[in-house]
């Protein structure tokens, strides 16, 4: 069961309806990838010549070139790689201030996203996060990510 939530809107502000959001460029290399958030399923390609994951997804492997490859599901955990926050341009089905995030996933791998639900100022380099996800439509669902809550 997916969470659908669009972020921290500012004070005051009618949180932005994510159905306005632009759709993501799909390729015959990436419709499985799309295919599988969907159904609420975060993979990561491996290469099944030399066991190298990888994202963004693609045709061929970067270390051995092999066209060979399968995916394995990935846990939702990650921590902040990298982050910026946004004030403009103000996209449409955004909310802003909007946080866009690095994310260094526990298997390896790196993905960007969204991260909500927080003040940006709490955002850090190395902030744990967890993954959920955001159902716009029948069509599209991506992952986005919390704050993890730190251990007492």
């Amino acid at each position: 069961m997916g969470v659908t939530t669009t972020g921290t809107a500012s004070p005051g502000a009618a949180p932005a309806d994510p159905a306005l959001r632009a759709r993501p460029q799909q390729t015959r290399d990436t419709v499985w990838w799309f295919d599988a958030l969907r159904e609420h399923r975060l993979l990561i390609q491996r290469c099944t010549g030399c066991g190298r994951l990888r994202h963004p997804v693609g045709p061929m492997c970067p270390a051995c070139r092999s066209l060979d490859w399968d995916t394995v599901e990935a846990s939702g955990r990650g921590s902040v790689h990298a982050f910026v926050v946004s004030h403009h341009p103000q996209l449409p089905g955004f909310d802003y201030p909007l946080v866009t995030a690095l994310v260094d996933l526990e298997e390896g791998t790196r993905l960007l996203a969204n991260v909500v639900g927080c003040d940006p100022s709490e955002v850090r380099i190395g902030s744990a996060l967890r993954m959920e996800w955001l159902d716009i439509d029948a069509e599209r669902a991506f992952p986005q990510f919390r704050l993890a809550a730190v251990p007492a």
